[in-house]
């Protein structure tokens, strides 16, 4: 069975650097002191498993991480499309939505409110951050997308250099826009982190993540020139995409500052290493994008195989009660015994 109790001895003891001031904060904060114990060597990579609902967001803290990341290939999919910007703004906004309720109710499972040994540990939820894709629109609309992701409680949000509709990073048919649009965009993105903090107050921007995927289209340095440009407008990150070999990787860390994200897609072009190899080369950040909506896929086929050869699934399946644990019966059976007159 899964526990709960993990998520918050883990996130503990990341910001054990900083604990007297580290529970209530925003998530933005949060994921700011998340980053700088990572780079100063504090703690260790931050392994990121992608999310895309309510229940993966549960499952990852759940099972003790830090963070994650809501990706747009997951939203995508679980709407039943691909990951080809058909999913609206309004559309992932929602998708936030159900994520910071599945962090945050995961969250409250650890604190036991009204029972006698309850200890006073504050909550706390792991921070997130959120697939802005190309911000959908132009620089205006940038701003808007980290202002409705800001509203939804997302600790950052990404942005890419893809021209609109995107695409996932790792199939065929990408283009990007030109160099000083891409960065201005950057930059509208980094404005509106700004502006929202500048009216919600300190720690309440969501980080900003750049991301190139020009890489492929125009050459890798093209694509080191581009993060460097993103991180002289501002942004917090950075993310050079579907690099193809180890020594793109270590160059890529070598040449741009700040904290940055491997993206650990299996099947994909980039290598797959280990965490403490990438932290090694000088990453922040290693996400792995579509383990959890590839791997459900997986079980789901063949559990309706079995069912369609009249086999047995319970192999396939947790038992009911652990089922009924994981989306939050148990905590739910406690809040009404709590409420009852």
């Amino acid at each position: 069975m899964l526990c709960t109790k993990k998520i918050l001895s883990a996130t503990v003891a990341l910001l054990a650097i900083d604990t007297s001031v580290s529970f209530g904060c925003p998530p933005p904060e949060r994921l700011s002191r998340l980053l700088k114990a990572t780079e100063s060597g504090e703690a260790p990579i931050i392994l990121m498993p992608c999310c895309y609902d309510g229940i993966t967001a549960r499952l990852v803290a759940q099972s003790g991480f830090n963070a994650t990341f809501m990706t747009g290939f997951g939203v995508s999919g679980a709407n039943g499309y691909p990951d080809t910007q058909l999913v609206s703004f309004n559309e992932m906004v929602l998708a936030a939505s159900k994520v910071a309720e599945g962090l945050s109710s995961a969250a409250l499972e650890n604190v036991k409110f009204g029972e006698p040994d309850y200890t006073g540990q504050p909550p706390v939820a792991i921070p997130c951050i959120a697939d802005g894709d190309t911000g959908y629109g132009n620089a205006i609309n940038v701003k808007r997308t980290v202002f409705g992701y800001a509203r939804t409680g997302m600790a950052g949000m990404m942005i890419e250099d893809q021209v609109a509709p995107k695409r996932c990073g790792h199939v065929a048919g990408k283009a990007v826009i030109p160099f000083d649009e891409a960065v201005q965009r950057v930059k509208a993105a980094c404005d509106a982190r700004d502006e929202y903090e500048a009216l919600f107050g300190k720690g309440t921007g969501p980080l900003i993540l750049a991301r190139t995927d020009s890489l492929v289209t125009d050459g890798f340095e093209d694509a080191i020139q581009r993060c460097i440009a993103f991180r002289e407008a501002g942004c917090d990150m950075t993310f050079l995409e579907a690099p193809q070999t180890i020594e793109q990787m270590k160059e890529y860390c070598q040449r741009v500052t700040g904290p940055k994200l491997a993206n650990m897609l299996e099947y994909g072009n980039t290598p797959i290493l280990p965490p403490s190899e990438l932290q090694q080369m000088g990453y922040t950040i290693a996400a792995y994008p579509l383990t959890l909506l590839s791997a459900s896929i997986k079980t789901m086929q063949e559990s309706l195989q079995l069912i369609k050869e009249g086999k047995p699934t319970l192999d396939k399946i947790l038992p009911f009660a652990e089922t009924k644990d994981v989306v939050g019966f148990t905590k739910y059976a406690k809040e009404e015994d709590r409420y009852k007159c």
